[in-house]
């Protein structure tokens, strides 16, 4: 069980940074040598992944993977966006210090590796290293909402969300603008403001809307 979940994961990492090109035919038999284990393995990671959206698999045709979809990243952004804001609503009613220092602890690791992102003329090889410091980050922020649903269909949304990005442009790497956004994101945790820091998600994920949407902060 311990190997097929390594080979899930593994499978799923490749798929949420772009390692495998859209509408490409996932065929078992090819993957299986790659992952070491057999096509078996590989078919049933193939199954999960498709019913978290990262995979898409139809009667006859097998398993590709899922095409950009302009109006799809749109709805995963309001999702994230709705999903993050009252997950870190929550962490900060509910967190107390000890995720106030884990939260600083993430931002501390993701900040180091975006300033070595920003001076490096070639950042494809620290995509991966970003990505998932990106992930431990927002992870954090809401880790202490006390839903385990809520955290769940995060992580869900997060993945495909990170996938219909990196598959619509790939010379998407990083952003500038992520630094300050997430340092907004921190200080805002560490202020104890629930509103702010609902802005401040906001402001960090609406460049991804395909169409206006009106801020989560009432005025």
């Amino acid at each position: 069980m311990d190997h097929e979940n390594s080979v899930y994961e593994a499978l799923r990492d490749r798929l949420v940074t772009g390692g495998i090109a859209p509408d490409v035919k996932l065929k078992p038999n090819e993957l299986k040598a790659d992952f070491g284990c057999s096509a078996s393995t590989i078919r049933e990671s193939l199954f999960r992944l498709s019913t978290e959206g990262l995979v898409i698999f139809k009667e006859q045709r097998g398993f590709r993977v899922p095409l950009p979809n302009p109006q799809l990243q749109h709805e995963l952004t309001q999702l994230r966006i709705l999903l993050e804001c009252e997950g870190a609503s929550l962490s900060i009613r509910l967190g107390g210090l000890e995720w106030e220092a884990r939260l600083t602890a993430a931002h501390h690791k993701l900040s180091h590796i975006e300033s070595r992102v920003w001076e490096s003329e070639d950042s494809s090889p620290l995509f991966p290293l970003w990505t998932q410091a990106e992930s431990e980050f927002h992870e954090t922020l809401i880790s202490s909402c006390d839903s385990d649903v809520l955290k769940a269909s995060h992580s869900i949304i997060y993945r495909r969300f990170r996938q219909q990005l990196i598959n619509t442009d790939k010379e998407y790497i990083f952003i500038a603008e992520n630094i300050q956004d997430h340092k907004g994101i921190l200080d805002a945790g560490l202020e104890r403001n629930e509103e702010l820091i609902k802005q401040q998600i906001y402001n960090h994920l609406s460049r991804n809307f395909c169409k206006p949407m009106p801020s989560p902060v009432s005025s």
